[in-house]
């Protein structure tokens, strides 16, 4: 027998989850032109700022040449303008030259100014043009395993040349549903201290109850209910900086990090399963046993959580319930009192009844085995 007292409990919450990257990246090129080389293996981690492919530049290095000379020429057309304008100043000075040549050499000179901003600019876009093409990687992360064939000629801003998806961090997508949201809200509200995001850490699991060896936190919530599911999308951030977690994977989430304050737990095996559902075995001042029925709440390691139907500082049998009859009286022995194979026996010789007179089974699943011998008075001690 156990004497139930509230305490704080932790709650480990779990859910189905997938694995999802954190987004996929297309490498489309700037420039078309022939391809002339492919320099990663596809399939292939990359890492940012790698060159993954070049374009045949012959063109480019022709147009940036070309450009280049109009830029010489536009600074030569400048030098004499200028030189014309200090000439037309002076004259202008000594009353030799009109206005209007004076207004006539600084139009040209601006003008001369503005081709030489222009020849530099299309200098600037040449080079560009001549750098894109070099295609390298924006991001770290796993290549596509295709590509176009070598010699292909490829369209600028079209082909796609590639996708790179990112694994590290690696994001893992869950949902759990708008009353489970609801009661983690209300339990927030009954605590001193709000449990926040910082407070909840999130453990892996894979299929085969293997456990991720880095540890996730909580990233993000959706502020909507699916309207075909009834659930909230919640996602979870967690380390890969070795590739292991890969998009697309099934896997477990435990969130780890909730309490709840004041928690009425009873070990499974004091659960009776009846008719009337869920009950135990209550032993009050006199010393007899009642069937009562409650309310679970979560389960949790130790136990359930009773919700409704006991008080704290109430006395429950835990061991020989399988004997215990309603009504009966018992001898109470405290649980970690009783002997290692010879557990508490019950009123009577005979099999024990549950909530409503049916047969009595256990929420551990425990038959008579562990019940022990009944003492010779009859009386059973829980």
């Amino acid at each position: 027998m156990i004497t139930v007292t509230p305490r704080e409990v932790p709650l480990p919450v779990e859910y189905a989850g997938r694995i999802a990257a954190l987004r996929d990246v297309e490498v489309r090129p700037r420039v078309g032109g022939l391809l002339l080389s492919r320099e990663f293996d596809e399939g292939a981690p990359v890492k940012e700022g790698q060159v993954l492919f070049r374009i045949d530049p012959a063109t480019f290095k022709v147009a940036l040449a070309r450009v280049e000379a109009q830029l010489a020429q536009a600074r030569a057309t400048l030098t004499q303008a200028e030189e014309n304008y200090t000439r037309i100043a002076e004259l202008r000075q000594r009353a030799v030259a009109s206005e209007q040549q004076l207004e006539q050499a600084t139009a040209t000179r601006d003008q001369a100014r503005a081709a030489v901003d222009l020849a530099r600019a299309e200098v600037d876009a040449a080079r560009l043009n001549l750098d894109y093409t070099t295609i390298t990687s924006p991001v770290n992360g796993v290549t596509a395993l295709t590509s176009p064939a070598i010699g292909s000629l490829i369209q600028a801003q079209q082909t796609l040349l590639t996708t790179i998806t990112p694994l590290d961090p690696a994001y893992v997508d869950f949902s759990f549903t708008d009353e489970e949201g609801q009661e983690f809200r209300e339990l927030n509200e009954r605590r001193a201290e709000p449990i926040s995001e910082k407070d909840l850490t999130v453990e892996l699991r894979f299929g085969r109850d293997t456990v991720y060896e880095r540890s996730g936190r909580i990233d993000t919530a959706a502020q909507r209910v699916d309207l075909q599911t009834g659930t909230i999308r919640a996602r979870a951030v967690f380390p890969n900086p070795d590739g292991e977690l890969l998009p697309g994977q099934f896997v477990r989430v435990v969130i780890r990090g909730i309490t709840l304050p004041e928690a009425l737990v009873v070990p499974k095996r004091a659960v009776v399963q009846g008719p009337q559902g869920a009950a135990l075995y209550v032993v009050n001042r006199s010393d007899v046993a009642e069937a009562r029925p409650v309310r679970l709440g979560q389960e949790i390691e130790d136990g359930f959580v009773v919700r409704s139907g006991l008080e704290a500082g109430e006395r429950i049998v835990v061991d020989g319930i399988i004997r215990v009859r309603p009504g009966q009286p018992v001898r109470p022995a405290s649980a970690d009192s009783v002997p290692p194979g010879g557990g508490p026996a019950a009123a009577e010789a005979g099999g024990g009844t549950g909530p409503g007179g049916a047969p009595a089974t256990t929420g551990s699943g425990r038959g008579s085995a562990g019940a022990g011998a009944a003492p010779a008075n009859g009386e059973a001690r829980p």
